[in-house]
């Protein structure tokens, strides 16, 4: 089943907006009116999140990847947050001839990278399930902007994650997230590229992203002072001109 989609602007190249594992489509609002004025945006609620049914089984990373293909047939630039970077960089492996450019926020190798990793990301669905969303989304909603970030905005973070999360379609993601390793992956894209990542991450930090950076061959790294995981919403006007001086360049 096609996953919901929130679609803005109708001109220029298209940007598929793929939201981290606790976020929705709603997660790039902060970006919508910037991106609209030359791009027709494309921001999906994940299979199995939100306004998206539930899949009848678990994707894994590829099922996810083939899903945000079937919303760009045409081709487009990604954009992808955390999880949301990990399916981007799948989707550049596996379908290349529809990503124009890739735009890794916040992002990682994957958790399968560590058997600490795996682990741990394989224990939030059972966290999620004895939790309940609202209780789940107030404990790990916190961490992704930085200490002090303004109350509003942890508020909107928190109230985004408990609307949009829920078993088994979180389940699925974490699942997919413990089976990844793209170390391999990263050196074979030639796709040009942009690392983004706030300098107050501490969810998958600074030093994953310069990683991702350096294996990939045509990308650059751009740190975002005092944001937090989710950079785009919490310095949406740096962020958003940033990543759209790349889209600029990359289409001269």
């Amino acid at each position: 089943m096609r996953p919901h989609t929130v679609v803005r602007g109708t001109g220029g190249t298209p940007v598929l907006m793929l939201h981290g594992i606790g976020g929705c489509a709603g997660s790039f609002d902060p970006q919508m009116e910037a991106f609209t004025a030359g791009h027709r945006v494309v921001a999906w609620d994940a299979p199995g999140y939100a306004r998206s049914a539930d899949p009848a089984r678990a994707p894994g990373m590829s099922g996810y990847a083939a899903a945000a293909a079937s919303l760009i047939p045409g081709g487009a630039h990604v954009v992808g947050v955390s999880w949301g970077g990990v399916i981007a960089t799948r989707l550049a492996a596996e379908h290349p001839r529809l990503v124009r450019s890739l735009v890794l926020v916040g992002s990682s190798r994957g958790s399968g990278r560590t058997p600490q990793g795996r682990e741990a990301m394989l224990a939030r669905a059972a966290d999620l399930e004895r939790l309940g969303p609202e209780e789940f989304a107030a404990r790990r909603g916190p961490r992704l902007v930085s200490p002090d970030a303004p109350a509003e905005l942890v508020d909107r973070v928190v109230t985004a994650m408990a609307r949009s999360v829920r078993l088994p379609g979180y389940a699925y993601a974490a699942a997919s997230m413990a089976d990844t390793d793209h170390s391999d992956v990263l050196g074979a894209l030639t796709v040009p590229a942009l690392v983004v990542v706030g300098d107050r991450d501490t969810v998958t930090g600074p030093a994953e992203s310069e990683a991702i950076a350096a294996a990939l061959p045509h990308a650059r790294l751009e740190v975002l002072a005092g944001a937090g995981h989710v950079a785009n919403q919490q310095r949406p006007d740096e962020f958003n001109r940033v990543v759209l001086r790349f889209l600029r360049e990359v289409e001269q």
